[in-house]
């Protein structure tokens, strides 16, 4: 077997093979006489049929389910001959011979990139330490009663924080917008939900009242017709209404569910709930600055093959949340080319950051992923004991948390500061 690589990329390779035509014709001889055993042929006893004959009925069909299977065990057997890495599946080409000549083929596939980790330790991450005031727990507690809130109409002009709904119609030059009509249409005013200038002519209107206004759409406007323009907008409204809290006491928390503690369990709730959010946004600042610093600090080609498996797994991750199978539905797969080629980077960085620093799998950390992700289920118990006795399941838990220890080595051994900041300005910058 004569073995002859090429590169045909950064990380391409075309790989012909080239085998002895005695070995072929010596297989294919042996299958034939295999087949002239068994074979019935009319005119021919069993086992009896002259070698010319099973060859003229069986030769080419045996051909190429021998040169099949040599190709299959030739390219392994050359693979490991030459060190050779593929990422995927190889493109097989057979090249065309005449019988009783050398047999040969070329197979391209694309070779992981050599990764040579380096300046691990001047990755930076900061750790926030969010800080939770009483002020930010009361602000919580206000945001549900706003959320469990009556509306009720008024007979007085509007002002901030009453809802007005309206009929509304823009134009321009008599020419109706697109999509610049709305009937009972609710805006709450200082919420800042609509232009500034529509939103500025619904105070001090009273219910049944016309109106007419200009608005001056902004220049980076998302519709191209209307950047900069002004629009003649008329209104009608029909009700000008006032919001009705529900009180601040235990009547609130059954509201919630809460039917043991009153307020204060709900007061408790809301705490622990605001602790976990921030908890998990933090987690999820520092794993995202630590491996954008390790981006930035080992950038490395990535097989073109393994980038496109990526972008086809992203594409249909996009259309499963789209709820569509259609693929004329999809959205581009170009669009995914960037975040395909972050993803397959990181996983061979994380993989090699992981084997040199003998990093094995955390057995408490991987059953804490478990019964985080159950916590939330009424049989969370039951949940995890399935989930943690089942290999495949378990499979797909372990890769997340290698590389969640992967992210505590990277913030232990780079520099990591922390910062202290409030709840209301973390979560909601």
């Amino acid at each position: 077997m004569l073995v002859k690589v090429e590169s045909t990329g950064k990380l391409e390779r075309k790989m012909r093979v080239e085998l002895p035509a005695e070995r072929v014709e010596k297989e294919v001889d042996t299958r034939l006489k295999s087949v002239g055993r068994t074979v019935k042929i009319k005119g021919f006893r069993p086992g009896k049929v002259p070698p010319t004959v099973v060859r003229k009925h069986y030769g080419v069909q045996v051909r190429q389910e021998v040169l099949s299977e040599l190709m299959s065990k030739s390219y392994s057997d050359a693979i490991a001959q030459e060190n050779l890495q593929p990422v995927a599946q190889p493109t097989i080409e057979p090249e065309v011979a005449e019988n009783g000549s050398d047999f040969a083929f070329v197979a391209t596939f694309d070779v992981l990139p050599e990764v040579q980790l380096k300046n691990l330790e001047k990755i930076k991450v900061k750790k926030p330490e969010v800080e939770i005031g009483d002020e930010d727990s009361e602000d919580m507690i206000m945001n549900l009663r706003k959320q469990r809130a009556t509306w009720n109409a008024v007979a007085r002009e509007s002002a901030k924080g009453d809802r007005v709904i309206v009929d509304f119609d823009g134009r321009i030059k008599d020419e109706p917008i697109s999509g610049g009509q709305g009937t009972e249409v609710p805006v709450i005013l200082g919420q800042g939900s609509m232009l500034p200038d529509f939103e500025k002519a619904l105070f001090g209107v009273k219910a049944e009242q016309e109106k007419s206004f200009k608005v001056k759409f902004p220049k980076d406007y998302q519709a191209e017709d209307l950047k900069g323009k002004k629009v003649d907008f008329s209104i009608k409204v029909h009700r000008v209404e006032e919001e009705e809290l529900p009180p601040l006491d235990d009547s609130l928390a059954e509201l919630y569910g809460v039917t043991e503690g009153g307020l204060e369990q709900l007061r408790s709730d809301v705490l622990d709930n605001m602790r976990r959010e921030a908890n998990q946004k933090t987690v999820n600042d520092i794993k995202d600055q630590a491996l954008t610093g390790l981006l930035e600090t080992n950038s490395i080609e990535v097989p073109n093959s393994l980038k496109q498996q990526e972008m086809h797994a992203m594409q249909h991750e996009a259309m499963r949340r789209m709820g569509t199978e259609d693929h004329d539905q999809a959205p581009p797969i170009e669009n995914f080319a960037e975040g395909a080629d972050r993803r397959v980077q990181l996983s061979l960085l994380i993989r090699q950051l992981i084997e040199d620093n003998n990093i094995v799998l955390d057995q408490e950390k991987l059953r804490s992923k478990v019964e985080e992700l159950c916590s939330g289920y009424e049989n969370a118990d039951e949940m995890v004991a399935n989930y943690m006795s089942n290999p495949q399941i378990m499979a797909q838990f372990e890769p997340m948390v290698l590389e969640e220890q992967a992210v505590d080595w990277i913030t232990e051994n780079g520099i990591c500061t922390t910062e202290s900041i409030s709840f209301k300005e973390y979560m909601n910058p």
